[in-house]
């Protein structure tokens, strides 16, 4: 029987405290559940595990306070080996896997855990299994844009670094993909040529059999050249001090350019007309206009392109 002194009787109120209030301070076992991940070692080279499987189990276990701390902080992991749980059969032959639906005893001596706790219970008691047959195919790149560029401004198609990339992944998703693309590149205002680091747009359970999942784009972006008609463009003269008149008094001129450059009065009011008339003496001429283009434009028409021309 443990005897209290005086020296050490502020002890008992401590000691039945810890008996009776603080798990940590008694062996007694107590219950509880934990939640432990799966993981399937040994799946077939020509085989992937798809997105239905068991990723869980949940297990009760009875221990002392003590060693069920010391679990939770360790994370045990359930272990399943498919190789040994699919491929031999009771009589201990072996036999090959094949793609299919399997379930799978979830077995206790597998958990890993320390002398003195018990299980009491698993859930699921069986580990739900799919396994379909791994194919490898190469596809080319695709690079899908958003938004529109600047006015007078074209995209062209996108070129991928690299050009094409092997997937490797299950039959069914593999054989159900049409292309392979990035996520889509914004082009919304754009000017000039850029280059973008884009990832690839994979779907779920596809994986590269080659590290590469960013994709370097270059995207060209050109400036679009369109025709615009300037009407009644008045024909001038040069070297006249005499009244002259023209036949037509006007000309019709279509130019080729950048959008931007059609579109900026201050450039367009630079085009002018004339007919020099140096050492012409009176009398009727049927002369050509000079026309003056800005630089980055080209004339492609002129209407008409003889003028009649009058001297008094």
């Amino acid at each position: 029987m443990l005897r209290l002194t005086g020296h050490t009787a502020w002890l008992a109120p401590l000691l039945i405290f810890c008996f009776f209030f603080t798990p940590g301070c008694t062996t007694e076992p107590v219950e509880t559940d934990l939640l432990l991940p799966v993981d399937f070692a040994n799946v077939p080279d020509n085989m992937i595990l798809t997105d239905f499987h068991t990723d869980k189990i949940e297990i009760k276990i009875q221990a002392a306070p003590k060693l069920i701390e010391l679990v939770k902080t360790q994370g045990p992991r359930y272990q399943a080996d498919l190789y040994t749980d699919l491929a031999f059969d009771p009589a201990g032959d072996t036999v090959p896997i094949e793609p299919g639906e399997y379930l799978i005893p979830v077995e206790k001596k597998r958990i890993p855990l320390q002398a003195g706790i018990r299980v009491l219970s698993t859930t699921p008691s069986y580990l739900s299994v799919k396994l379909e047959k791994k194919i490898k195919k190469s596809f080319k790149i695709k690079v899908p844009y958003m938004g529109e560029p600047a006015s007078g401004y074209r995209v062209m198609d996108a070129i991928a670094e690299p050009s094409s990339i092997e997937l490797s992944g299950p039959l069914s998703l593999i054989q159900s993909i049409e292309e392979l693309k990035t996520k889509p590149i914004d082009i919304s205002d754009v000017k000039e040529s850029f280059k973008k680091k884009i990832p690839l747009d994979l779907e779920g359970g596809t994986t590269l059999s080659k590290p590469e999942q960013i994709i370097v784009v270059s995207i060209p972006v050109k400036e679009v050249r369109v025709l615009k008609t300037i009407e009644a463009v008045p024909v001038r003269v040069k070297n006249s001090g005499i009244p002259v008149s023209i036949e037509p008094p006007t000309i019709t001129i279509q130019v080729k350019g950048p959008f931007e450059t059609l579109n900026n009065n201050d450039i367009m009011d630079e085009i002018h007309s004339f007919i020099d008339l140096e050492g012409l003496e009176p009398g009727v001429y049927a002369r050509h206009a000079f026309i003056n283009i800005p630089v980055g434009l080209i004339m492609t028409s002129a209407t008409p392109q003889v003028f009649t021309i009058k001297i008094e």
